[in-house]
């Protein structure tokens, strides 16, 4: 007992000695000294604040989740390859189209696959953290971010209202080729081609839903606003949400070009 008891001192007191440990009480002894000074602050942020889509969240499963963004692309990337008229465009027209729409494609599989997202939100760095932190790895979380609540929070809300619709799937192949044919992209030279498939598209869902919703007069008009919806989604959040966690920093450009060329 007299030598755990003398080892446990020792400790202490090279603990106590250590510049570490003189740095890290030296910043608590502020920290008091400012919170005394400061009046009491709200616990949570009231109307109109933006704070809490500020915060950093992460994905409590980030390995199945990632495990299954990753088989919705693949299956994603299968549907677009099997459409014939996208077969018949260019291979770089195809790159073209694929880079730009691949993470709101992504994000229609994950709600027609009903894929459900479970976040959690991540604790600011300690001041020890801060401290023993290398520069490159505080360059690293500079320049990948983990996804802002509100950054979550879009793509949650925008499942939940393709949930609350219940897609068919029919209608969900309609919406994909509405979102892959996009005219508007800088370098496409099909402009006019690509332009009329993405009329049929809207005409075929437009038809489709007059049918199968004959008394759902508004029902088109809210696919549209799914459509719309898509347009906030960050294709950078998307790949740092559910790729970098189980295959590091990644270049999209290069794995859609080899998913384009691979038989899938």
């Amino acid at each position: 007992m007299a030598c755990v008891a003398g080892c446990r001192c020792c400790t202490e007191r090279r603990r106590q000695s250590s510049i570490l440990y003189n740095i890290l009480k030296s910043e608590e002894r502020k920290e008091a000294a400012q919170q005394q000074q400061q009046p009491p602050q709200p616990q949570a942020p009231g109307p109109g604040c933006s704070c809490g889509s500020r915060r950093r969240v992460a994905l409590r499963s980030p390995q199945v989740a990632g495990k299954a963004a990753s088989a919705v692309l693949v299956k994603t990337l299968r549907f677009v390859k099997s459409v014939p008229c996208f077969q018949e465009l260019p291979l770089d027209e195809q790159l073209v189209l694929v880079r730009s729409c691949w993470a709101p494609l992504l994000v229609l599989g994950l709600a027609q696959e009903r894929v459900h997202l479970e976040t959690v939100e991540t604790a600011e760095p300690s001041m020890l953290q801060r401290i023993l932190t290398s520069r490159q790895q505080e360059q690293d979380r500079q320049q990948h971010p983990l996804p802002s609540a509100g950054e979550i929070q879009a793509i949650k809300g925008f499942l939940a209202k393709c949930w609350s619709l219940d897609i068919s799937t029919k209608e969900y192949a309609y919406l994909k080729g509405t979102v892959l044919f996009n005219p508007d992209l800088p370098g496409l030279q099909c402009v006019q081609y690509i332009q009329g498939l993405q009329r049929e598209a809207q005409q075929a869902l437009n038809e489709h839903v007059r049918l199968i919703h004959q008394g759902d007069h508004t029902r088109f008009a809210k696919l549209n606003v799914v459509l719309s919806l898509l347009r906030s989604i960050n294709a950078n959040v998307i790949a740092e949400l559910f790729f970098r966690p189980i295959i590091g920093t990644v270049n999209m450009d290069d794995m859609l070009l080899e998913m384009l060329c691979a038989k899938l």
